[in-house]
């Protein structure tokens, strides 16, 4: 339809939409947990952070739980590279965030 409307080849929008993260073929989860992983947070722990949150979640990055409640994905620089690991929760940013303190961040949107 979009391809139509704007008087593109469907393969051009595709490439589009699978090109960029925030366009989605399915719709996100109500709360969206990004999880930085660039250099600077993962040096300080941001992939033993994301395999924790997929352990505690069930869905890996671009997937939503099965509830339609949280959607996690990956990200590359939230400008918080100071304070990493740093994730985003909804439009929240948070820095040093621990196994623990995600649990807790999660338990909220839960």
């Amino acid at each position: 339809m979009i391809a139509d409307v704007l008087n593109f080849s469907v393969a051009e929008v595709h490439g589009v939409v699978t090109f960029y993260r925030d366009f989605r073929r399915e719709p996100a989860g109500r709360t969206t947990l990004r999880i930085c992983q660039a250099e600077a947070c993962r040096s300080v722990g941001a992939e033993e952070l994301a395999a924790h949150a997929k352990r505690r979640t069930g869905v890996g990055f671009g997937e939503t739980t099965y509830d339609g409640k949280l959607t996690v994905d990956e990200v590359f620089c939230l400008g918080n590279c100071a304070l990493g690991p740093a994730v985003q929760v909804g439009e929240k940013l948070h820095g040093r965030v621990t196994p623990a303190r995600l649990d807790a961040l999660l338990g909220e949107v839960r």
